[in-house]
């Protein structure tokens, strides 16, 4: 015989059986029983949560990843046919370059230029001894002096020294910003072909580092090409660099503030009051170590990539320097490559130190800057001069917007972020093209700002075509 409708089932113990009858009992039992399924559902959305992981950024062939193409382009500095020995002159041209070692390689050849269109001998210039890195070297500490001499022989007349009979005699002087692009020297901005040939054969062949900075550059490069293909990192997150932009994010509040005060006690950078976010929002921030860990990444770079850190002091240390070797473990300093020794010698001369960088990111199989700061685009222009060897110059205004969907959890790193960066960057590896020229109607800073330097790329007047001169 069947139960009536919602009697209990016959093998239940009676007084469970009795339970059951009562109402509250039953909304009791449902209430549980629907608990139950809330509960199995949570821990199964939570498992799903779990693991979800970041993807890996996507394979990309080594090929892509450290190969370079010139297209054909070549270096060509020969003199054309118009171009004649220089004449003898009774003038004497004195120069005294400031600023670090790059704005004075730069500012060398523009007055190597200014020489030979006055006719006037040329003393080997003065170094700053008194900015910024109170370095007390001079020209032929970093230079190799005879072969710069010798080297524009028939370009201009150049002296180790002023002579003696002239030493007290009044000299007419002229004062040249060293903070702008070349086209701020009206003297040049109009030079012919031979001229601007001669600021790329100054720069690229006569300016040699003297023959200590020289050696150890090479044996440098030897040791990391030993372990393979590798990165130089010109990492600008120095004290002076947050400083001056007033770069302050992911910073604590007290390191903030001791930029704040360097920037204030330091009489010729001209802006006190720089809003920090603004800065990064427009691309005008270097990149911190952790952005470069995960810029890097998304290019595909795997997490076996050697990367030498070309730098100074990075502010903060380990504490900032660590993130980046979250990603990248085989991260590598001239002091890591370097004997004590072998180092000693360079030691309270911030320009010497710099031309090791120097010539590891020139001979680097990738070049990549954080900040587009006077070495980075030296070491770019001489890329290209070279061959166009591959140098990835971040967008750092648009990858600030991807880095701020990270923050926010918007975007996770992997291949839709790699899908993103390698598209950002597909045409900023280093490739031929025509120097940049200002902006429409930009004037003053505008200008300067949208203009390419010359030694940033001087293409066309020193590179050409094949079968072209």
């Amino acid at each position: 015989m069947a139960n009536p409708r919602g009697a209990a089932p016959p093998f239940l113990h009676p007084r469970l059986r009795r339970l059951l009858r009562s109402p509250i009992s039953r909304c009791a039992w449902l209430l549980l029983a629907f608990a139950a399924l809330l509960l199995l559902y949570s821990l199964r959305q939570v498992a799903r949560v779990d693991l979800r992981r970041p993807d890996p950024p996507r394979q990309v062939s080594s090929d892509k990843l450290w190969a370079s193409n010139g297209y054909g382009y070549h270096a060509c500095v020969t003199p054309t046919s118009r171009y004649t020995v220089p004449r003898e002159s009774d003038h004497y041209m004195t120069v005294r370059s400031n600023g670090g070692l790059n704005q004075m390689r730069t500012g060398i050849c523009d007055m190597v230029a200014v020489a030979r269109l006055v006719n006037a001998t040329l003393v080997i210039p003065q170094l700053d001894k008194r900015s910024f890195w109170q370095d007390t070297s001079t020209f032929k500490d970093i230079f190799d002096e005879p072969h710069f001499i010798k080297a524009l022989e028939g370009d201009v007349h150049i002296v180790s020294d002023l002579p003696q009979s002239l030493q007290s005699v009044p000299r007419a002087r002229k004062h040249f910003t060293s903070w702008s692009s070349a086209s701020y020297y009206e003297e040049l901005k109009e030079l012919w072909k031979d001229h601007k040939r001669l600021r790329c054969r100054c720069l690229y062949q006569a300016l040699r580092f003297s023959d200590p900075i020289e050696d150890l550059g090479k044996k440098l490069v030897e040791r990391l090409r030993s372990r393979g293909k590798f990165i130089a990192l010109h990492l600008r997150y120095e004290k002076d660099m947050l400083a001056f932009t007033g770069c302050t994010y992911g910073l604590s509040d007290s390191e903030a503030n001791e930029l704040r005060l360097m920037r204030e006690r330091t009489g010729h950078w001209k802006l006190k009051d720089i809003n920090s976010t603004e800065q990064r929002s427009e691309g005008n921030c270097p990149l911190t170590p952790k952005e470069v860990g995960i810029f890097l990444r998304a290019m595909g770079y795997p997490e076996s990539t050697w990367i030498y850190l070309a730098a100074g002091e990075i502010y903060g240390g380990e504490k900032y320097i660590s993130k980046l070797r979250l990603y990248f473990p085989n991260l590598v300093s001239k002091e890591a490559l370097a004997t004590k020794e072998e180092l000693e010698k360079f030691d309270n001369h911030a320009s010497q130190v710099a031309a090791l960088d120097y010539i590891i990111s020139v001979e680097s199989d990738v070049f990549v800057p954080s900040h587009s700061g006077n070495m980075a685009k030296a070491v770019e222009g001489h890329r290209r001069f070279l061959g166009h060897r591959k140098t990835i110059t971040p967008d750092r205004r648009g990858l600030v917007e991807l880095f701020n969907l990270l923050e926010k959890g918007e975007l996770m790193e992997g291949l839709k972020l790699s899908s993103l960066v390698t598209e950002m960057h597909k045409y900023r590896q280093g490739a031929p093209r025509k120097r940049y020229g200002s902006l429409p109607g930009s004037k003053g800073k505008a200008r300067l700002r949208t203009e390419e330097s010359f030694y940033e790329n001087p293409l066309p007047e020193c590179i050409c075509l094949t079968g072209k001169h």
